[in-house]
């Protein structure tokens, strides 16, 4: 007998949760052939076995009543007209592929048979026949012949559909729904009237089972996640033990079938623009369960790299890793969630960050800063935090794609320098989101398990390791907690704008990003049960002019989570891990004794240790009010004691028109000033790293200018410029300065018109140093 009994390849069929089917792919022989499955519908073992074998379930392999019946049928024919073959023996003779029909082989099928009787289940014998039989063209077994000519399961099938294909084994090359119609339709009624005759079924099921049509060409088969299902047949061609290809997957088809319909319906927005593929992912929070897996827009003509599965594709990130290294430093008491973050014009080496809107606000509290995706304060929290620290807590997390030292990446990592999946990140997210939702579940203690990339196969939950309870994990609940709390801050499109004004409003914590030259557009977000990542571009890189997260991600991401059954509670906030401090309403650190106007707020208990507020300070005023003194000019009884509220002069300096309630701190008086030290009220903008200054030659030859800019508390003052003591000119409000200086070192002097003065070093270099 042959060993094994059948060698041929299965196509890679997926279904969903519920094993509806998703997908399927043709075999490597070129034939649809689907794995074998034990459950045979009974409709069809009643139909196959009242046509071919009526005695299968009570013979050893051999009909002897059906062989002396052919052989006499033959005799009296002159020529072959039955052959006897029971099911069993016909498994034998699909087996044993190509051999001739002699009476030679006939008695090595009979053997056989017999010996596979042996073997063999009469329910498995069954099975091999349903799943290998040739039911006409290159469709082979039940499932698949249900599928092609039916577009149903098998066991959706009527009576009249069940019988066309019973009848198909018996001569697939000469009768099948293709040609020979006539014939077809005469032997399936023939079929049907046995099985009313023997009380199979009753006459109203008969006489409309044979005014059923017969079916019209070949049906698709469903084409619901084709990006998926290529790489699940990736992973088992690349798994040689893994034998059977019918894989089981998390996918809901529902959802499936609705977030198809919503990318397809965003891709007819987004190629106005030129922007041609698009990819999302949803999955379940509590078990990472992928619920929707589309690789991207479906085009008839795959025009436009519609083929590339850009969930697991390497892509610019944009600004989504900021919320990683927010909650990251919240965890570790690096960062309040209120702290002022710098943001002003910033120059790290020679790297120059820019914001999305090309401006500054002097200062922003650190969740506005995360909620708005303001670029210069995340470079500077990143620095604080450090670059080498922040790439491993990535790799931890499950990012694969940091393939180049940390060093190679700079700064340049928390505003996309770095390249990360779909995928992957989506896995980030919803990990985060799950050690949160199970504060309820282990209260203080995390799960070692909940860190985990999302799965799309499903598993027997009832397998699964258990839980081991851990007193840490990458993040605090209370951080996270924060984190999500600002992403509900992030602005919506405009049609979800109003959200906040419904206290049944869904919340939904979400992160867009932009990657630089316009090449990727992302939207990431969760709600408590569910998370949903969107990437929108072109699968070349090719950027456009107006893609951005906001624009071309956003509207997928909310019309996804329109579908998805709605909630509107939210995460349980962590108390237990929190402390309620007093912090500084206008710094957002902790409030220290100077700090007048004291805002109450809920941190990270690590918070504790981060430092009180370093810009009230205690400033004298003379009697007035209106200028300040010292000691060498007027008596301390003299003077007005009072806290002040006092940025540095590069941040007050845009602060200060972005917050009209900001107070300027008064000037000194005229008689005071002689005596003061370390109060410079200038401090220089552009170039922030002064020391070396590259300044590229012109078409013409001649050497390019640089701008330098200088922040002054007093607006109105003016400002005298000098380089090497030559006088270049003065400015007033605006204190911008074009300077073109000769290579080598020089000497910026700054000099107001109170006497303060700034000097600067600086080295100017051309294009060959």
């Amino acid at each position: 007998m042959p060993s094994p009994l059948f060698n041929k390849p299965f196509s890679v069929v997926v279904e969903d949760k519920d094993g509806n089917l998703l997908n399927a792919l043709i075999a490597k022989d070129g034939q649809w052939r689907f794995p074998v499955q034990g459950n045979i519908p009974d409709k069809f073992k009643v139909a196959i076995t009242q046509f071919e074998d009526k005695r299968f379930y009570y013979h050893p392999g051999v009909d002897i009543i059906a062989l002396l019946r052919a052989a006499y049928q033959d005799i009296s024919a002159g020529r072959i007209k039955s052959g006897g073959s029971t099911i069993t023996m016909q498994v034998i003779r699909i087996a044993r592929e190509g051999k001739p029909r002699t009476i030679t082989e006939k008695i090595i099928e009979i053997i056989l048979a017999l010996r596979l009787e042996l073997t063999y289940s009469k329910k498995e014998i069954m099975s091999f026949y349903a799943a290998y039989s040739p039911f006409g063209g290159n469709v082979v077994g039940i499932e698949a012949a249900a599928w092609r000519y039916f577009g149903r399961k098998p066991e959706q099938l009527s009576w009249a559909e069940v019988c066309m294909l019973a009848v198909l084994p018996n001569s697939p090359s000469l009768v099948h729904p293709g040609k020979n119609r006539k014939l077809l339709k005469k032997k399936r009624n023939r079929l049907l009237k046995r099985l009313y005759k023997n009380d199979k079924i009753d006459s109203l099921t008969y006489s409309l089972a044979i005014e059923e049509p017969l079916p019209g060409k070949l049906k698709s088969l469903p084409n619901l996640a084709p990006h998926l299902t290529f790489e699940i047949a990736k992973k088992l061609a690349k798994n040689k033990n893994s034998k059977n290809s019918r894989v089981k997957s998390t996918l809901d088809i529902n959802v499936q079938k609705r977030v198809n319909n919503i990318i397809q319906k965003h891709y007819k927005r987004l190629k106005a623009n030129y922007v041609y593929n698009a990819a999302a992912v949803v999955a379940d929070i509590e078990t990472g369960n992928v619920l929707a897996y589309v690789g991207n827009t479906c085009d008839s003509q795959n025009r436009n790299e519609n083929w590339v599965d850009v969930v697991t594709a390497p892509r610019s990130s944009g600004s989504i890793l900021k919320p990683i290294l927010y909650a990251a430093m919240l965890s570790n008491g690096e960062l309040l969630p209120k702290t002022l973050i710098p943001d002003i014009p910033t120059q790290i080496g020679g790297f120059s960050p820019k914001n999305f809107n090309l401006s500054y606000d002097g200062a922003v509290p650190a969740n506005r800063a995360l909620a708005r995706s303001i670029n210069i304060p995340a470079v500077r929290l990143l620095r604080s935090y450090r670059v080498e620290r922040f790439y491993n807590l990535l790799k931890n997390l499950g990012i694969s794609t940091l393939s180049r030292p940390s060093y190679n990446y700079g700064l340049s990592l928390i505003l996309g320098g770095a390249e990360v999946k779909l995928w992957e990140i989506a896995g980030v997210y919803a990990s985060m989101a799950r050690v949160l939702k199970h504060y309820t579940k282990y209260g203080m203690m995390y799960s070692d398990k909940d860190f985990h990339s999302l799965r799309y196969i499903s598993v027997d939950e009832k397998n699964t390791t258990s839980n081991d309870l851990v007193d840490y994990s990458y993040f605090s609940r209370a951080a996270l907690w924060l984190t999500f709390n600002a992403l509900l801050d992030v602005e919506r499109p405009n049609n979800q704008s109003y959200w906040r004004e419904f206290s049944s409003s869904q919340k939904i914590a979400w992160k867009t990003g932009t990657s630089f030259g316009f090449r990727d557009g992302w939207a990431i977000g969760i709600d408590k049960d569910y998370l949903v990542a969107v990437w929108t571009g072109n699968a070349d890189g090719e950027g456009r002019t107006g893609l951005t997260g906001i624009s071309s991600a956003a509207p997928i991401l909310f019309d996804i989570f329109n579908i998805l059954p709605f909630s509107a509670d939210w995460f349980v906030q962590p108390k237990e891990e929190m402390t309620y401090v007093a912090t500084c309403k206008e710094s957002g650190y902790r409030a220290s004794e100077l700090c007048e106007n004291v805002d109450s707020i809920w941190i990270p208990k690590a918070g504790l240790k981060f430092p009180v507020c370093p810009y009230h300070h205690l400033i004298h005023l003379d009697s007035s009010g209106k200028y300040r003194v010292t000691s060498s000019c007027v008596s301390p009884s003299k003077m007005i004691h009072k806290s002040w509220f006092v940025l540095p002069p590069a941040m007050e300096y845009f602060y200060k028109n972005k917050n009209h309630g900001y107070k300027v701190l008064p000037p000194f008086r005229k008689d005071c000033i002689n005596n003061l030290t370390n109060n410079n009220p200038m401090e220089l903008i552009y170039p922030r790293d002064v020391g070396k200054i590259y300044i590229p030659v012109n078409l013409d030859g001649t050497s390019s200018s640089t701008i330098f800019e200088v922040a002054h508390r007093r607006p109105n003052s003016i400002v005298y410029w000098y380089v090497d003591k030559k006088y270049l000119g003065e400015t007033q409000n605006q204190n911008k300065m074009s300077i073109n200086a000769s290579k080598g070192n020089h000497i910026l002097t700054l000099v107001d018109d109170e006497g303060y003065t700034l000097t600067k070093k600086f080295e100017i270099l051309n294009e060959t140093d």
